[in-house]
């Protein structure tokens, strides 16, 4: 049995373990919070070396990305450092290839039709497929980097302008304590308000569920009713939050196992474990094939009543 260990950053609450069959191979996969803790991080980290197939880094990047440019976070790099043997990985091979067909298949199946929908994603340089790809289709995005990352008052509406903000600021940013940058620990409990306007802006909300979650409206507020969310590592408690909120439709490009939608660094390691290759061995294309072979599709959640016809042909799509 292969195993795949991800030590997260947050908190310890979230922790799961599942076993499941993937591709012919038996696997067994747990996520581990050390509450913001970075020595019981790198302690863990140590422990598992050797011990298990892949490594995933929860809670934290090792690398943030921006057109073809890659930066590599400090904190992350040096917690990752500590295993000798086992490979580890953030899940950005997955964030360029699992997300951004997630929203190919959303548009070509006429599940979301991003050329006329309003976006808002909370954070383009960590789910850089996704961004890359919702640029070429939508005309209506606001990208929330400085607003839900760095709490500066500044939505930025194109691509372009990431791209440049990215190369001025991210060789700084890089270096700061992560902390400072994401929610970790208990941090990840609370929820405060925030950036209302924008949540009632946008059709769909797209990213970084953690960044999302922090700053939720209230049930009463309304802004989320009828809305799409395209996110990740979504426990059942998550999904209650969404569907107080009225969110219509939930969208998750990793499969659900045992009630939870794993983060991507876990699927990440388990395409590293199936390949049997070290992750800067692995092209694109390695993880598009595996993904054909799968049969892969994105797991579609209504969270309240949802058009007829469209559950139909949603439905037509899956049998």
């Amino acid at each position: 049995m292969k195993r795949v260990v991800s030590v997260s950053l947050g908190s310890s609450k979230r922790d799961k373990s599942s076993t499941l069959t993937l591709m012919g191979e038996d696997f067994e996969i747990s996520r581990v919070g050390v509450d913001g803790d970075m020595n019981r991080f790198a302690e863990l980290v140590r422990e598992f070396d050797g011990k298990v197939d892949a490594i995933g880094m929860g809670g934290i990047d090792r690398y943030l990305w921006t057109h073809k440019k890659r930066y590599t976070v400090r904190d992350a790099d040096r917690l990752a450092a500590n295993a000798k043997v086992t490979p580890v990985v953030d899940g950005s091979g997955v964030k360029n290839t699992l997300e951004r067909r997630t929203i190919e298949y959303l548009q070509h199946n006429g599940i979301v039709d991003f050329t006329q929908s309003k976006v808002l994603i909370v954070c383009s340089v960590d789910r850089f497929g996704m961004a890359q790809v919702i640029a070429e289709l939508s005309p209506n995005v606001i990208y929330g980097d400085l607003l839900f990352s760095c709490g500066i008052p500044m939505p930025l509406k194109s691509y372009a302008a990431i791209t440049f903000i990215a190369r001025l600021l991210l060789p700084i940013i890089v270096r700061l304590p992560f902390k400072w940058l994401y929610p970790t620990g208990d941090k990840q409990e609370s929820i405060t308000p925030k950036h209302q306007k924008y949540y009632r802006w946008a059709d769909v909300v797209a990213g970084d569920f953690h960044l999302i979650r922090r700053t939720l409206p209230t049930p009463e507020s309304g802004l989320l009713k009828g809305k799409v969310v395209v996110t990740n590592t979504i426990t059942e408690d998550d999904r209650r939050l969404l569907a107080e909120r009225g969110v219509r439709l939930l969208v998750t490009s990793t499969p659900e196992y045992d009630g939870r939608f794993y983060a991507t660094n876990v699927i990440e390691g388990m395409f590293v474990a199936l390949l049997g290759k070290r992750p800067d061995q692995i092209a694109a294309e390695d993880y598009d094939d595996l993904l054909k072979q799968m049969n892969w599709r994105p797991t579609l959640t209504y969270l309240s009543q949802p058009d007829i016809a469209q559950l139909a042909g949603d439905n037509a799509l899956r049998a």
